[in-house]
């Protein structure tokens, strides 16, 4: 991008961008994160993923991943984790900085049973439906078993989410229009292990991999190729989760990275994963991007009192979202918990109703209350005190000017990339981000292997008001012409002393980074199995 500022200026504002993006601060990723949503499981989002695609000759491009149906057990049968059919699923992308989406890629999911009516067994002199999902082992070469299908269709709609331009998904190859979902991994016996449950998710797409080819006729000219997959996946999110509800039941200074540690190690998760040229996103902006997901559901819901398999409920109304994530977890442990469930229904462009959350978070008093009960940091309160936080609303809801703020400029909160910053490698990756030096990790977009709790915890104790290890000036050394001065004091120990535990490298424990993940698209790995029996 010509818009780019210097590599050394560039750093110096894109760290500052880090006590943005997380000063809504972080602690595990957006499950069951308000009353309402804990009753509607298949349309909770849990994780947003924005990146520029670091696979191997995919410049140019981003994916965008949204997962949903939190906190799956592998074993969950025997219905599993299907979508649902009367939900609208959206990836919304906002590419001149009104907080409205420009480019929106919708999402609806059908069921199906086999042959229309389920697979009966002759029982006696009757043929009887099965009551299971599958009638025997399912396979690449063969899908004949299964009982239950999903299948899900995908439009680009071009402004107005409900009104504008709307264009359907067609298969590169086929020019079909609806996609099949794989089926969950039941088990090592239904699928003949994980290589077995792989070739048979390869089999149902166009590309011989995990994903379909297709093209996308809204884009410009040149920027139509597409790739898509809908399934199931090992959960992405690695964090110390009941401990971190239970008052941060562990000493995040002394924790160490430990599998052990990660509490969603085991589970699944639903994924929608997108991979689509830049110039299909950026519009005429400044090549900045916003992005977030959301699910709606129509507003009125009648239980059906003779339900049948496709229709166990009647639907009717205006689409009312029920859902939303952009940066993790803002909904979570920033937003009050009277306003959890209106956060999930409204849009970015209405975010300045919870601007108190962000100018004055309340996650810090409850961190002093928590580690410092007896003062064992040796000062009577170890929250930063530099109120209101006008340096985490100008990062947090507007970007930097020549980093990762769009062409206008409206308080808002979703997750931004610089599509102009080329991506990083898997293997030279930094889990920390920007933080580390990487300019293509979080808050500039975010990465699978991005470890956003870590950095959480540390800035929203402080952690951007002491001197920071990226040599900001270039001298070769790092000193006190490396601290951002972002935190509202006239010299970097004033900014220091507003944060008297911002140099404290807290943790949870849970590692997370690239190598957890593949290196090519969707990134996310195979899920685990729901059984590793033999027999």
């Amino acid at each position: 991008m010509n818009n780019l500022v210097p590599a050394r200026h560039y750093l110096a504002i894109a760290v500052p961008l880090l006590a943005g993006a997380i000063a809504a601060p972080v602690f595990a990723s957006s499950h069951r994160e308000a009353p309402y949503i804990t009753q509607k499981p298949k349309v909770d989002a849990t994780d947003f993923y924005l990146f520029n695609s670091y696979e191997p000759g995919r410049d140019g491009y981003v994916t965008l991943v949204a997962n949903y149906v939190p906190l799956q057990d592998a074993y969950g049968g025997p219905n599993y984790f299907s979508m649902d059919p009367n939900a609208l699923y959206e990836i919304n992308v906002d590419n001149d900085g009104d907080a409205v989406g420009d480019v929106s890629f919708q999402f609806r999911f059908q069921q199906t049973l086999a042959n229309g009516t389920g697979v009966a067994l002759p029982i006696g002199d009757k043929m009887v439906g099965i009551p299971l999902e599958i009638a025997g082992g399912v396979s690449a070469s063969s899908q004949a078993a299964a009982n239950f299908g999903e299948t899900y269709s995908l439009d680009v709609v071009l402004g107005d989410s409900r009104t504008g331009a709307r264009s359907g998904a067609v298969d590169a190859i086929s020019g079909e229009t609806s996609f099949a979902k794989p089926l969950d991994f039941i088990g090592d016996k239904t699928f003949g292990g994980v290589q077995g449950y792989t070739d048979y998710v390869a089999a149902l797409h166009n590309s011989g991999g995990a994903y379909n080819d297709i093209t996308l006729n809204s884009c410009p000219s040149g920027a139509q190729d597409a790739r898509v997959f809908v399934g199931q996946r090992t959960e992405s999110f690695s964090v110390n989760l009941g401990q971190i509800f239970d008052l941060v039941n562990f000493n995040p200074t002394t924790i160490e990275d430990s599998e052990n540690n990660n509490q969603l190690a085991g589970k699944n998760i639903t994924t929608i994963a997108l991979e689509v040229h830049q110039d299909c996103l950026t519009g005429s902006g400044n090549g900045v991007i916003g992005g977030w997901t959301a699910a709606s559901e129509q507003q009125v819901r009648v239980l059906n009192p003779t339900a049948s398999f496709d229709r166990p409920e009647i639907v009717a109304g205006a689409w009312t979202q029920v859902s939303r994530l952009g940066s993790p977890l803002v909904n979570e442990v920033v937003i009050g918990l009277d306003d959890k469930n209106l956060f999930n229904a409204s849009q970015p462009a209405d975010d300045g109703q919870f601007a108190d959350y962000v100018t004055n978070p309340t996650l810090p008093a409850l961190l002093n209350i928590i580690f410092n009960s007896n003062q064992e940091f040796g000062v009577a309160d170890i929250a930063p005190q530099n109120f209101p936080r006008t340096d985490l609303v100008a990062a947090f809801l507007t970007g930097f000017a020549g980093v990762n703020q769009l062409a206008t400029v409206t308080p808002s909160e979703m997750l931004r990339l610089n599509t102009g910053i080329a991506a990083t490698a898997a293997d030279a990756q930094s889990n920390l981000g920007v933080a580390a030096g990487d300019l293509a990790g979080f808050p500039n977009g975010r990465r699978p292997g991005d470890d956003v709790t870590d950095l959480a915890l540390r800035v929203v104790m402080g952690a951007l008001c002491h001197n920071i290890a990226v040599d900001l000036n270039g001298d070769n050394a790092l000193d006190e012409a490396d601290n951002l001065n972002v935190c509202g004091g006239e010299t970097a120990a004033d900014n220091e002393a507003s944060a008297p535990a911002g140099a404290v490298a807290f943790r949870d424990g849970a590692p997370q980074n690239a190598a957890q993940f593949d290196t090519n698209f969707p990134y996310l790995r195979a899920p685990v199995s729901g059984s590793t029996a033999s027999n």
